[in-house]
């Protein structure tokens, strides 16, 4: 069993992920979380019993690529992240507008300024 690790550049999500596919894995999961500089978005695919992470930073000012035409399962995480961290994802084949979840407070996750 092998784990991958890619540190990548935002702009490069999507020929990142067209690699990735290409390479024969498949969607496991996405995540995102806050840090001090913003966002952290990791994407981890499987194939056989490896695993391939990508992960890249982001200050959440402009939207994130969906990778939903190339992985069609990221609609639901992608929709997710938006929903509860508040970061725009651009492209989605399936778009709850912020409806996915039903919350209390709007993106109860998204990073607060200091």
């Amino acid at each position: 069993m092998e784990r991958e690790l890619r540190e990548i550049e935002e702009d490069t999500l999507l020929n990142e992920t067209q690699k990735v596919h290409s390479e024969g894995y498949r969607l496991i999961q996405i995540c995102a979380t806050t840090v001090d500089s913003g966002y952290e978005i990791l994407y981890t695919f499987g194939k056989g019993y490896d695993e391939l992470s990508i992960r890249f930073l982001t200050k959440g000012e402009k939207p994130v690529q969906s990778i939903s035409r190339i992985f069609p399962p990221a609609w639901l995480y992608e929709n997710e992240i938006h929903d509860l961290f508040g970061i725009e994802v651009e492209n989605m084949t399936l778009d709850f507008r912020g409806g996915l979840y039903r919350t209390s407070v709007k993106a109860p996750f998204a990073r607060k300024e200091a």
